[in-house]
């Protein structure tokens, strides 16, 4: 018992790590050098992005994903990693999860900083609320069999380092293109 309990532990400091690895890369290189015109940049014909429509930026969506997908924009990609990333916290904090409609792009770059920065404080509230037991615990999301909320901590870390370079690429192209 003491063994799998230092190995949980282990386990729940290198998720920690890894979060905060992926969060400070996020700070320092990803979201600052981000401009509203950046976020908005359709990459290629057909791009998905957010569409402003009335007062809310709405996110281009299909309820089967295309085959082959689109491109996205920046905009886009925040929209669904603070989507996601709402989700989760939720199902973690034990609150109703957002309808997608219900997650919004906040309208600029600074607001994606914001935005992406608050949910990066929530979920760090609760990586350090955790412990061998919770990481233990069923978790269902994203996945409909049930799986130990460990897998469900390292899948949030690994989307949110997969959308960071995902925006971190578009961005450079971005300030490469031809103008």
């Amino acid at each position: 018992m003491i063994y799998n309990r230092r190995m949980d532990d282990r386990a729940l400091e290198a998720l920690r790590w890894q979060f905060e690895m992926t969060w400070r890369l996020a700070e320092q290189h990803v979201l600052p050098p981000l401009t509203d015109e950046m976020c908005l940049w359709a990459p290629a014909p057909r791009a998905w992005t957010v569409r402003r429509v009335g007062a809310e930026w709405v996110a281009d969506w299909a309820d089967a994903e295309p085959d082959p997908p689109p491109a996205t924009s920046i905009a886009w990609i925040a929209w669904q990693a603070a989507w996601w990333w709402s989700e989760a916290l939720a199902r973690a904090e034990g609150a109703p999860p957002p309808r997608r409609e219900g997650v919004r792009y906040p309208g600029t770059a600074e607001g994606v900083r914001a935005q992406l920065g608050g949910l990066a404080v929530r979920w760090r509230t609760v990586l350090a609320s955790l412990d061998a037991e919770a990481l233990a615990r069923p978790s269902t999301f994203p996945w409909t069999e049930p799986q130990p909320f460990a897998t469900t901590v390292a899948w949030v870390n690994s989307e949110l380092m997969k959308n960071l370079a995902e925006i971190g690429l578009l961005g450079r192209l971005h300030l490469s293109r031809e103008k």
